[in-house]
Order: structure tokens, then C-alpha cells, then sequence
């Protein structure tokens, strides 16, 4: 296990970097099966970013367009393998996760892995999650990859920053919620939620369901 996790994570350091040229994004946390401890030969990369407030579906957007450039997004009919799951995007004011909470999210928050970014603000991200218990307290990880901005980042944020920004932000998050709102769109038993200060866009919970009556959490 400790080998294929290796591998998986090669894959992962290197796809990663891409972050540090998205836009408005914080920190990093891997989550799914690499954090859990149920990685496979198929696993994805699932991850939470912590972003900036009053640019969440910027983030969303930037991060899709990016990691859809070089085909490392995960999307529906795509093979998955080493793909990024992003359907969590979360500002301060929406760093709690939205109800309800069962023993698959309590397994999750306990392992998450944080990778990458503003250390205060992961710290911040575990602070908000009260309903988790124990609460857990944030000690760097060994796989912690350091900070993620750089000139090319900042430079957008800079673009982004004002009252452009704030038009394109609407935009964005009218665009995206509307396709949210179409059924055929989602899966079956979506968990979605979506504010000024959150995104959360799981699309089918299928395989949840199915994990926690087998009881694998």
C-alpha cells in the first residue's frame, strides 16, 4: 500500500504545482482515498481548496479551466485515474461544512491532508470544523508541500482584485449555478451547496451511500 501511495503521490506533487498559478486559492487539502487510506490503482486526486473571500466561483473557474488544459481534471465519462476532483471550494466565513455530517465526512476531516499553502489559514479551515470530534487540531504533515504563490498568481489577483473582478465573480457564479440547478446535470443523491463564501458540489453520492452500509468508515 505504502508503495502504490508513493506512486500516487509522485503523480500528485507534480500535477499540483499547478495550483500555485490559479488565482485566489489558499491552501491545498487532499482528501478521498489517498487521504483515507483506501488508494487503488484507479484512485483520483479528490481536494478541498481554502480561497479567498468574494472569489469562490473564480477559484472554481480558474481551477477548471487550468487543470482542463493539460487534461488532468476529473469529468464525467473521463477515466479518472490521477484526475483532480475539485467540488469543494471554501472562503473563511464558509470554512464549516455543510450539514449533515455522517461517519464517511467524520473519517474524511480526520485525515485530510493538508499540502499546501497558508499554514494560519489550514489552521483556521480545522477551527471552523467544530462539528467534527474530537476536534482536530492542525500539526504540518510530512507531505506538506510548502507555500503556493508566486509572480504569475499574484498577477492575476491583482487583474481580478477589483471592481472587474467583483463583475466577473457574479458572472461566474450565475453561470455555474444555473447549470447546478439542471437535474441532468447531477447524480444521484447530490450534495450541493453553494453561497458567497462556499461551494460545495458533489455531484452523486452513490458511492458514499454504498461505503458507509458496508461499513468501510
Amino acid at each position: 500500500m505504502n508503495e502504490l501511495f508513493d506512486k500516487k503521490w509522485e503523480a500528485f506533487e507534480k500535477r499540483s504545482r499547478l495550483f500555485k498559478y490559479i488565482p485566489f486559492v489558499e491552501f491545498v487539502l487532499l482528501a478521498g482515498s489517498m487521504a483515507t487510506g483506501k488508494v487503488h490503482e484507479k484512485s483520483d486526486f479528490d481536494v478541498i481548496l481554502g480561497v479567498r473571500n468574494g472569489r469562490v466561483f473564480t477559484s472554481w473557474f480558474f481551477s477548471a479551466l487550468f487543470f482542463e488544459v493539460f487534461r488532468w481534471r476529473e469529468k464525467p465519462g473521463r477515466d479518472a485515474t490521477d484526475k483532480f476532483g475539485m467540488s469543494h471550494f471554501a472562503a473563511p466565513g464558509g470554512y464549516k461544512l455543510s450539514g449533515p455530517y455522517d461517519a464517511y465526512w467524520e473519517n474524511l476531516y480526520r485525515n485530510l491532508i493538508p499540502v499546501m499553502g497558508h499554514e494560519k489559514r489550514i489552521e483556521e479551515f480545522f477551527i471552523a470544523n467544530d462539528w467534527l470530534s474530537p476536534r482536530r487540531v492542525y500539526v504540518r504533515h510530512e507531505r506538506y508541500l510548502g507555500g503556493i504563490d508566486t509572480a504569475f498568481k499574484k498577477f492575476l489577483e491583482f487583474i481580478l482584485g477589483g471592481s472587474f473582478g467583483n463583475f466577473a465573480e457574479r458572472y461566474l457564479k450565475k453561470w455555474l449555478v444555473k447549470k447546478i440547478k439542471d437535474p441532468a446535470k447531477l447524480g444521484h443523491g447530490p450534495r450541493v451547496h453553494w453561497s458567497d463564501e462556499k461551494l460545495e458540489l458533489y455531484r452523486d453520492t452513490r458511492r458514499i451511500e454504498e461505503m458507509i452500509k458496508r461499513k468501510e468508515v
